[in-house]
């Protein structure tokens, strides 16, 4: 059953999005001095060099103003809801992560950065990702930040043993599908008997749903996450754990790490920022053997954050100037030197910074791989209840991992949505 669009985000504003539009009860207060453009991140999810500059020296573009940055650590969502539920203290820039659809019902709480000209800017950005910051209605309420495009990395020298190519553009073509990257898996186990492609089929439920042109709801509410497209998901996973290909790690244990560094998972489908969360910083020892090329099953994109002005903004003008600035092409450069967040402007790619040879790969210019990787990701509508569905996705799939059937795990999937929906009122 559809849902029109307006009731869809009126909907949202329950569970399933975390709403806080219509909780809290205190004052509208914005947080920080009258000078001060107060700014929410977690760690590692801005430049600090940047961010120092306009805490000390004042933001570009706004005379007589500087930010005030707070890293939030523990649970940063509940932090940000919380607050903005409680209508006080509000600071005037948050950050937000990929799941910028959730905040959608509550598009009222957020500056509408179309009022700032911010569609001069769009040129400047990739289709998909600024078209993540719209709401159904049209509003722009956050800025484009970093993104997530994805390659197939993999190890020289375990390729190299197992008598496989290790030419990038030669590799691609061996495995340009899910098939042909199976096919790669087994061929490695034949030198390396325990190796794997995956530490897990969560890993591949979203790598392969961030490959495809549609998500779980179409923008009119329809739901369309029981087609044969995504059923085929949870064949995939299960072809992989047949094969022995996935390590079947506890997803967020010391395990996934151990994969990768044990040289078990010697072939990965990952973002531009796997490389520095795994092998280089957990293997650098490995540092010149590895390379990417063209992810197996085409591009597509894994994480990627957002700024937003809240509407207790003191300043939103001043606001915006700091965003645009921070987020600007130089900017998101210096972002990717400094801490590996990857670029959501295109122009930033051809900047001698994002052209330098990468020694942990070998020399290898990485930036034509994922620079190319982003431009063809997909635009994706994901909707609020995204948030909801996910989870059982995942959980599903990890069920797969240990054994269970894909009848008995589609079926437990879709009728858990089911119950999800209904109760959010969607269906």
């Amino acid at each position: 059953m559809a849902v029109s669009r307006r009731r869809l985000l009126a909907l949202g504003a329950g569970a399933a999005a975390g709403g806080f539009g219509l909780a809290g009860c205190g004052s509208q207060r914005s947080l920080g001095g009258s000078d001060e453009i107060t700014f929410w991140t977690w760690d590692r999810s801005v430049s600090d060099e940047l961010v120092a500059r306009a805490e000390t020296k004042g933001i570009p573009g706004a005379e007589g103003f500087r930010v005030s940055r707070t890293k939030i650590g523990g649970n940063y969502n509940t932090k940000v809801r919380t607050t903005l539920a409680g209508k006080s203290m509000v600071p005037d820039i948050i950050g937000i992560n990929s799941d910028v659809a959730t905040f959608f019902p509550n598009q009222d709480v957020f500056v509408d950065l179309n009022d700032f000209g911010a569609a001069e800017l769009k040129s400047r950005y990739l289709d998909w990702k600024w078209n993540q910051c719209i709401t159904p209605e049209g509003r722009m309420i956050a800025f484009p930040m970093d993104t997530g495009p994805t390659a197939l990395f993999y190890r020289t020298d375990v390729l190299k043993e197992a008598g496989i190519t290790t030419d990038p553009e030669e590799l691609a073509a061996r495995a340009p599908d899910w098939d042909g990257f199976i096919a790669l898996g087994k061929e490695l186990q034949k030198s390396q008997e325990r190796a794997v492609i995956c530490p897990h089929l969560r890993q591949i439920w979203d790598v392969r749903i961030g490959q495809l042109g549609s998500r779980y709801l179409t923008e009119d509410g329809r739901y369309i996450g029981d087609r044969d497209e995504i059923r085929e998901i949870f064949e995939l996973g299960y072809r992989v754990s047949k094969e022995g290909l996935s390590a079947g790690a506890l997803d967020g244990s010391n395990d996934v790490e151990g994969v990768v560094t044990s040289g078990r998972q010697a072939v990965a489908i990952g973002a531009a920022w796997w490389g520095l969360a795994f092998p280089e910083a957990a293997a650098p020892d490995t540092e010149g053997k590895w390379r990417v090329t063209d992810p197996p099953g085409g591009a597509g994109n894994q994480g990627g954050s957002f700024l937003a002005i809240t509407k207790y903004s003191k300043d939103p003008e001043a606001a915006y100037a700091f965003i645009t600035w921070l987020q600007s092409p130089e900017n998101q450069v210096k972002a990717f030197t400094e801490m590996s967040l990857f670029p959501s402007s295109p122009r930033s790619f051809a900047m001698p910074a994002m052209r330098e040879p990468r020694p942990f790969y070998g020399g290898q210019r990485t930036i034509e791989v994922f620079g190319e990787s982003a431009r063809q990701v997909k635009t994706v509508y994901r909707s609020p209840y995204d948030r909801v569905i996910d989870p059982v996705m995942f959980d599903e799939m990890a069920n797969i991992d240990a054994g269970k059937s894909v009848e008995a795990a589609w079926k437990d999937a879709q009728d858990a949505i089911e119950r999800e929906l209904t109760r959010e009122g969607v269906l």
